[in-house]
């Protein structure tokens, strides 16, 4: 068995973890916990499978990104334990009061994840739960200033240039990097984006940030994009404006798993 999860390989074949790096998921699970009411959120799948695949129960599962609670949730699900950051303070307060009291490893801090400072908050949190590291941190950020979450200048997706945006997600692996186990995973769930007539493959520079700090890259899987809000109910309008120009449509985003050093 591998010594970072809990897979029973005398019954591989029975295991429902998934292991091509094509995922089709056609539909969002709604079950439990889960709802659609924040905009930008990911499918609970994703996280899903890389906490059965990266962890064990009662590991310890990081989010820099909390948005509606998609991991916390999960991980609640999947018997592990928990900490998130999230920007916005009403969402803070609402994964939080949904979450399982009985967990006394169950923890999401309101505060800017590119910060030293927030970080500093986590290590006395985690010294006082006699915690080490994490296991697995998942970020799904925002994709850049394709949808603006807040008003908040320090929010990912109000930063004004692809530069800035890079800079301030490279800070976040940083601090990220710095309470991950030395063996532990850190997975980057994102997609690209399209502006002033060209492709700009925000995936790829994201896994370059991580790739500069020295994080070994393990997999890139592409995920398919379906039931997006921006295009639902709209593919045949899609369809024709791909028709009259000469760009193909988003069907899908990026999920890099990476080791820690």
């Amino acid at each position: 068995m591998p010594k970072f999860n809990d897979i029973d390989l005398e019954n591989w074949k029975e295991s429902d973890i998934w292991t091509d790096s094509l995922w089709i998921i056609n539909e969002r699970d709604k079950s439990g916990k889960h709802s659609n009411f924040y905009h930008g959120n990911f499918v609970p799948q994703i996280p899903h499978q890389l906490i059965l695949r990266y962890s064990k129960e009662n590991d310890l599962i990081f989010d820099p990104f909390l948005g509606s609670g998609t991991t916390a949730y999960e991980c609640e699900t999947l018997k592990r334990n928990f900490i998130g950051i999230e920007i916005q303070n009403e969402l803070v307060e609402k994964v939080q009061n949904n979450l399982d009291k009985t967990n006394k490893i169950s923890k999401v801090f309101c505060g800017d994840s590119t910060k030293k400072e927030t970080f500093e908050e986590i290590n006395l949190f985690l010294k006082d739960k006699k915690q080490n590291k994490v296991q697995l941190a998942i970020l799904h950020p925002p994709y850049a200033d394709i949808i603006k979450f807040s008003n908040l200048e320090n929010d990912l997706s109000n930063k004004k240039s692809l530069k800035e945006f890079l800079e301030s997600f490279s800070l976040v692996l940083q601090n990220t990097k710095d309470i991950i186990k030395k063996d532990g995973y850190l997975a980057i769930v994102i997609g690209d984006k399209y502006s002033s007539g060209q492709w700009i493959p925000l995936g790829f520079y994201c896994m370059n940030e991580a790739q500069k700090l020295g994080m070994t890259l393990k997999s890139v899987v592409v995920k398919n994009m379906e039931g997006n809000r921006a295009k639902m109910n709209k593919e045949e309008i899609w369809r024709y404006r791909a028709l009259t120009s000469d760009y193909y449509i988003f069907k899908h985003e990026y999920i890099f798993i990476f080791k820690g050093n």
